[in-house]
């Protein structure tokens, strides 16, 4: 009878040792656990490109509110607006510019922005529906440039690479027609908008074109007869935000939001190899 008596209490012990295993693996289940996002119902408003990004970014929001983050996009036709609402606060980050182009803004408007990662590059090129290469274009022929100042110095850095002109030795990435010193051809160097070279592609013996904007244009990589380096590419675009927020957490969540293979995947398709991820 003791025997059973003892029998029956090593059962209800191994009952509660198993009990308490049970709960205190509970425990260090709930400890272990990942905890939820820092954003949980964080919204932000992001200010892109109209067009291609769009497709792109609704890739990065997908991506973005599995992490708890929020991405409402707020598109522009034209590059000056997207930094002045960033600057006013009408918007938390924008992406669409390159760090020569941000820098000019930075230095006439004062801006308080600050780049916090890469997203894409789009090589600049030389575009023509009239010749198979640069050695064709005859003397006196009409090229378009854009005319805001970073992409102008761009492009005509393109036309130094090709022998088209020559600039003066100590010019920087901010090169304007002033700047010109050689111009063996005497090509017309015809000031654009950088949305508006592309389209004018039929007027103009050739163009130098934003890769997007040629996108949007239907040009064809068949049509670029020149374009600049890749390599150490100084014109990467980037997600900006304001200084102030630099080392926000949902900032971090933004560009990993951007930074990962499922937004490259995307973004291939879209660009089909006119642009390439930069990060």
């Amino acid at each position: 009878m003791t025997k059973n008596k003892n029998l029956h209490g090593f059962h209800l012990s191994r009952r509660a040792a198993l009990a308490a295993v049970a709960v205190s693996a509970a425990a260090l289940f709930a400890f272990a656990a990942p905890a939820p996002s820092f954003a949980e119902d964080k919204s932000i408003k992001v200010g892109i490109m109209a067009g291609e990004e769009e497709d792109i970014w609704r890739v990065v929001a997908s991506e973005a509110a599995k992490k708890g983050l929020k991405i409402e996009t707020i598109t522009f036709n034209d590059y000056t607006q997207p930094n002045e609402a960033l600057e006013r606060g009408e918007l938390d980050a924008n992406a669409f510019q390159h760090q020569p182009y941000l820098d000019n803004q930075i230095k006439q408007h004062g801006y308080h922005i600050v780049r916090v990662g890469y997203t894409g590059v789009w090589p600049i090129g030389l575009y023509t529906k009239k010749y198979k290469s640069v050695a064709e274009i005859p003397e006196g022929a009409v090229v378009g440039v854009p005319n805001d100042p970073s992409n102008e110095g761009r492009a005509l850095r393109v036309l130094q690479n090709e022998g088209l002109i020559k600039l003066k030795d100590d010019t920087g990435i901010l090169a304007t027609v002033a700047d010109v010193t050689d111009n063996p051809k005497k090509i017309e160097i015809k000031e654009l908008d950088a949305g508006i070279v592309g389209r004018s592609i039929d007027d103009l013996d050739a163009g130098i074109v934003n890769t997007d904007w040629a996108l949007k244009s239907g040009l064809s990589p068949a049509e670029r007869i020149a374009q600049e380096p890749i390599a150490d590419n100084p014109y990467r675009n980037f997600i900006a935000v304001k200084d102030e927020n630099k080392d926000a957490d949902w900032v971090k969540t933004l560009v990993s939001s951007y930074q990962n293979e499922t937004v490259k995947a995307e973004f291939d398709k879209v660009y089909k190899g006119t642009g390439l991820s930069a990060y």
